[in-house]
């Protein structure tokens, strides 16, 4: 069948397939970086989100990760020990501190996401303005609605 001729519920079918075979590269791309980081998969989300902050409480990344607070404690021992993440105290308030990736594991993650993003740029400049701002609503919506069966799942 032409591509031209397929039905509302054939390219539904194919968009849910390919939204799910996108997901499944973006955990193989993942599940590289972790070995290159010699950490599991939560470690490297907690990396991503110290990266995309620049420093956070142990109590900011426990919520942020979703991990109670006794976990993240664990985690951010491990990477420090692992020499991906530092500990000091936080320059507003001198009571709390704070982490932050290290220069290692901020040239480690140009090394292995740089590549990525710079490709994910090159494929979405072929789109207009128009298009981008599809692309970018489909994405937020797609995350909130995993966010929500991620939650879902769990509460089960």
């Amino acid at each position: 069948m032409s591509k031209q001729l397929r039905s509302r519920a054939e390219l539904i079918t194919e968009a849910t397939h390919a939204a799910a075979d996108f997901g499944a590269a973006n955990d193989l791309v993942d599940e590289a970086a972790a070995a290159a980081f010699g950490v599991n998969r939560t470690d490297l989300r907690i990396i991503g989100l110290v990266a995309n902050a620049g420093t956070l409480t142990a109590g900011g990344l426990a919520t942020a990760a979703g991990l109670s607070p006794a976990a993240t404690t664990t985690a951010i021992q491990r990477l420090t020990h692992a020499g991906h993440l530092t500990r000091r105290t936080d320059a507003d308030d001198r009571r709390r501190a704070v982490v932050e990736l290290t220069a290692r594991a901020v040239d480690l993650l140009e090394e292995v996401y740089g590549p990525v993003e710079r490709a994910g740029r090159e494929l979405l400049e072929r789109y207009s303005a128009e298009e981008l701002a599809f692309i970018v609503d489909l994405l937020r919506r797609g995350e909130r609605m995993q966010l929500a069966e991620a939650r879902r799942v769990r509460e089960r």
